[in-house]
C-alpha cells in the first residue's frame, strides 16, 4: 500500500514539478466570452492570419452564428477555404508540404487554448523577436527556437533582444527597433482577440455549459432541502 501512495502522489505532483521549473514569465490574457464583437475580431484575426497554415478542423463556420454573425456574414467575410457554412475550419495546405516548409506540419489550432491555456497564447504572440540564427529569422521568448514565423509582425512592427550583464546575471528585454502599423496598446488588443476567439474555439458551448451549471446547482440545492424534511418526516417514528 506504501508503494501505491507513493506513486500517486509522484503523479499528482508531476505536473505542479513541471510547473514550477518553467522560469517563462507569462502574462495575463484580458479574454472576455461574453464580449462578442471581440469575438468577432478575434475570428477575423484568425481566418486572414491563421487559417491559411493552420486548420481548426474540429469547429465548423456555422458555430460563428453563437458570437453573432450571420450566414450572410460568414460567407461574405470569414471563408476563403470552403462553399457551405457547414463546413469545418481546414487548410488546401497539404501536410507533407507544411513539412519541408516549416520542418513540422503546423498544429491544430481548434482546442490550442485548452491546450496551452489563453495566457501562454497571449504572451507567445507578443514575444517574437528577430533572430538571424533562426532559419525563418524570428524566435520567442515564451517558445525557444520556435518554426512559426511572425505572421503579424506588419502589425506589431520588429522585436529585437536586449541582453544585459549585470555580474554573474544577464536580463533579457524586448524593445521595438522597426514599428508596425498598430501601436503597442492596439497590438496587444489584437492579440487579446484573437486569444478571446481561440478560447471560444476551445469549447463553444463554454457558456451554455455554465449557465446550465448554475441551474443544476440550484436545482440540486433545493432537491436537497426537500429531501432532508423527507427523510425527517420518514425517520421520526423511529427516531
Amino acid at each position: 500500500m506504501n508503494i501505491i501512495k507513493k506513486l500517486l502522489l509522484l503523479v499528482l505532483a508531476a505536473p505542479a514539478v513541471a510547473l514550477a521549473s518553467s522560469d517563462v514569465h507569462l502574462d495575463k490574457a484580458p479574454y472576455d466570452l461574453n464580449d462578442k464583437a471581440s469575438l468577432q475580431r478575434g475570428a477575423k484575426t484568425f481566418v486572414n492570419y491563421c487559417l491559411s497554415c493552420h486548420s481548426a478542423s474540429y469547429m465548423r463556420y456555422n458555430r460563428l452564428q453563437d458570437i453573432g454573425l450571420t450566414n450572410d456574414q460568414i460567407k461574405e467575410n470569414l471563408m476563403f477555404a470552403a462553399e457551405k457554412v457547414g463546413e469545418p475550419m481546414t487548410v488546401a495546405m497539404r501536410k507533407t508540404d507544411a513539412k519541408v516548409w516549416f520542418g513540422a506540419t503546423p498544429p491544430d489550432l481548434t482546442v490550442i487554448a485548452r491546450s496551452r491555456g489563453a495566457d501562454w497564447l497571449y504572451s507567445y504572440m507578443r514575444g517574437f523577436y528577430r533572430d538571424d540564427t533562426r532559419p525563418t529569422g524570428w524566435n520567442n521568448t515564451v517558445f525557444d527556437k520556435v518554426g512559426m514565423p511572425h505572421v503579424l509582425y506588419g502589425m506589431q512592427g520588429e522585436q529585437v533582444m536586449h541582453v544585459e550583464k549585470h555580474g554573474e546575471h544577464e536580463t533579457h528585454k524586448l524593445a521595438l527597433a522597426k514599428p508596425g502599423t498598430l501601436t503597442a496598446p492596439e497590438y496587444d488588443a489584437t492579440v487579446a482577440d484573437l486569444v478571446n476567439y481561440l478560447v471560444y474555439m476551445g469549447e463553444p458551448a463554454q457558456q451554455t455549459r455554465m449557465r446550465l451549471g448554475v441551474f443544476v446547482l440550484l436545482f440540486l440545492g433545493i432537491f436537497f432541502v426537500v429531501a432532508y424534511y423527507l427523510k425527517k418526516e420518514f425517520w421520526k417514528d423511529i427516531h
